[in-house]
C-alpha cells in the first residue's frame, strides 16, 4: 500500500506558491487568477456568516483586499485557499464587532431620547451557514433557516458545524468563552431542527 500525501503538499500548493511570488512582485495579472479561483468560496463563508448579501460582497472585496496587502505573510504552510478562508472568517468578525459597537451607540443615543420607542431598534440577526445538501430546495430552506439564528449562535454555528473549527479556536477568534460557544452551539442545532422539521 502507498501512503496518500497531505492534501496541501501537491502541485496545487506548489502553483499557489508561484503565483503568490508573482503577485508580491507586482504582477496583478497573477493575484486576479487567485480572485476568480477562490472568489466564490470566500463569498460563500462570508454570506453564510452574515445571512446579507450585500454586505457578503463588500467583506468579500475587503478579503481580497487585506489579502493583497498581506501577501508578505503568506508563508506557504497551508494552501492558498485556507489562508484566505481564515482572513474571511476574521474580516466577518471584526464586521460584527464594529456593528455591535455602533448599535450600542446607537442605544445610547435612542436612550437619551425618551420619545423613542423601544421596538424601533432593529435588532434583525445578522449571520448564516450550513453543509449543504445536494436537493436544491432542502438547500434553499436550510439556508432561510441558518439566517434566522440568532447571530451569536448563527456564527459559533457556521465556524463549528460548516467550517470543521474547534470550540478553542473559535473562542480565541469571538472572544466568547467555549462553555458559550457550546450552549449557543447546541441552541443553533435544536432552533435548525424545530425550523427543518415544519
Amino acid at each position: 500500500m502507498t501512503a496518500v500525501p497531505p492534501a496541501n503538499d501537491g502541485p496545487d500548493r506548489e502553483a499557489d506558491a508561484r503565483l503568490i511570488d508573482r503577485a508580491r512582485t507586482g504582477d496583478v495579472a497573477a493575484f486576479e487568477q487567485v480572485y476568480r479561483r477562490e472568489v466564490g468560496r470566500v463569498y460563500a463563508v462570508c454570506l453564510r456568516m452574515t445571512a446579507d448579501g450585500q454586505r457578503a460582497r463588500e467583506l468579500t472585496q475587503t478579503v481580497f483586499v487585506r489579502a493583497w496587502d498581506r501577501l508578505g505573510s503568506f508563508r506557504g504552510d497551508s494552501q492558498l485557499s485556507s489562508w484566505l478562508h481564515r482572513i474571511a472568517v476574521n474580516e466577518v468578525l471584526i464586521d460584527a464587532r464594529s456593528e455591535r459597537r455602533r448599535r450600542a451607540r446607537v442605544v445610547l443615543a435612542e436612550d437619551e431620547a425618551p420619545e423613542q420607542d423601544d421596538d424601533d431598534r432593529g435588532d434583525a440577526p445578522r449571520s448564516t451557514g450550513v453543509t449543504l445538501p445536494v436537493d436544491t430546495e432542502s438547500r434553499v430552506d436550510l439556508e432561510r433557516a441558518i439566517a434566522k439564528l440568532p447571530p451569536g449562535a448563527r456564527t459559533v454555528f457556521v465556524l463549528h458545524d460548516i467550517e470543521g473549527y474547534r470550540h478553542e479556536e473559535i473562542s480565541r477568534m469571538t472572544g466568547s468563552a467555549e462553555g458559550t460557544l457550546r450552549a449557543q452551539l447546541h441552541r443553533a442545532r435544536k432552533l435548525l431542527m424545530e425550523a427543518l422539521s415544519r
